[in-house]
């Protein structure tokens, strides 16, 4: 079971939480001939849709795309392009060239932020392919004078789920996808895969964090979770104010846990509500740089590195500290509406 000298988590209210439909896709891709993390990180509320393109060190770019609501009154953009340029280490003038289109992508449900199927985005270092996603091979093609590349492997998926008992993902463990579902009822703790119950736990007032194995078609998956937020009651002025709070749950395929810093909307909304901790007095104190919304203060995610044979590290932006040599994560934040 997980070590007992785990940091307290800070408490977070959702109070002002705004429901935010919201992952972060992370792949490694080569620029320059060196490799970096390249993450995705797709956004959708009542009123926008957005994607936040991220090149650790390089650059970072949030594309707005057209309105989830009220889309009739205006004009949806077709085929779009966006060229930056950098200096790199030799200081020479580098040029990154941005292709998508997702005029007509399709969505598994009216909520979803990420498209599944008629779109494609691609990303070019001086002309030479190094990053293609999508299903629109041929269209994308014309755009990168005839140049095609292999569907880049997924290295980590985050993702913040809403709900009040039940949280919901989909999940793709090596080619295989699957719909995830998380019960919190009761104090037990239920995970389904496709409909079918893979783990209960029980008396989750104690057993707040933990790790199991299950398996998935055959596939060996370590389960993690940590739901301190919910089942805490202690602090003069919590007045249970936690159970509002979000949970957190890793499903690791494999070596998995690479987490780059979050960006754009992902980070703003973290740091909106890490900082309502501050404002409304909690029990648990924060000093002025704990309200990054970097990953590495999580006692869940400490807990997955040390399992990690490779003794990773997740306490840097940069991706000195993390590996790619195979593996899957999905690391949920399940936020509790109000």
């Amino acid at each position: 079971m997980i070590p007992a000298c785990f940091s307290q988590p800070n408490t977070v209210s959702t109070t002002t939480q705004v429901h935010q439909n919201l992952i972060t896709c992370i792949y490694q891709i080569q620029l320059w001939d060196s490799p970096t993390y390249l993450t995705l990180t797709w956004s959708k509320t009542l009123f926008s849709h957005s994607l936040t393109i991220y090149a650790t060190d390089f650059f970072s770019i949030t594309i707005s795309l057209h309105p989830s609501t009220f889309s009739f009154l205006r004009t949806r953009p077709g085929p779009s392009s966006k060229s930056i340029y950098l200096t790199h280490h030799h200081h020479r003038r580098q040029k990154i060239k941005l292709y998508w289109d997702l005029t007509r992508s399709a969505y598994a449900h009216n909520n979803s932020a990420e498209p599944e199927s008629n779109f494609y985005i691609a990303l070019l270092c001086n002309g030479k392919l190094e990053f293609s996603l999508g299903d629109l091979k041929n269209e994308l093609a014309k755009r990168c004078s005839g140049q095609v590349l292999i569907e880049p492997a997924l290295l980590s998926t985050r993702e913040h789920v809403f709900g009040h008992k039940s949280y919901v993902s989909r999940a793709k463990f090596l080619g295989s996808k699957h719909e995830i579902a998380i019960d919190c009822n009761g104090g037990v703790l239920k995970v389904k895969v496709d409909g079918q119950t893979s783990l209960v736990v029980k008396r989750l007032a104690w057993k707040f964090r933990g790790n199991e194995r299950i398996y998935v078609k055959g596939i060996e998956v370590e389960f993690i979770w940590d739901v301190f937020n919910w089942v805490n009651d202690h602090g003069e002025n919590n007045n249970n104010n936690n159970t509002n709070g979000h949970g957190m749950f890793i499903f690791q395929v494999g070596d998995g846990g690479v987490w780059p810093e979050m960006v754009g909307p992902e980070k703003r909304m973290m740091r909106k509500s890490l900082s309502s901790v501050a404002a409304g007095g909690g029990s648990t104190p924060m000093r002025s740089g704990s309200l990054s919304p970097s990953l590495s203060c999580s006692s869940v995610l400490q807990w997955a590195e040390e399992s990690n044979d490779r003794g990773r590290s997740s306490c840097s932006s940069s991706t000195r500290s993390c590996g790619s040599n195979g593996g899957f994560s999905l690391l949920l934040y399940a936020w509790k509406k109000d």
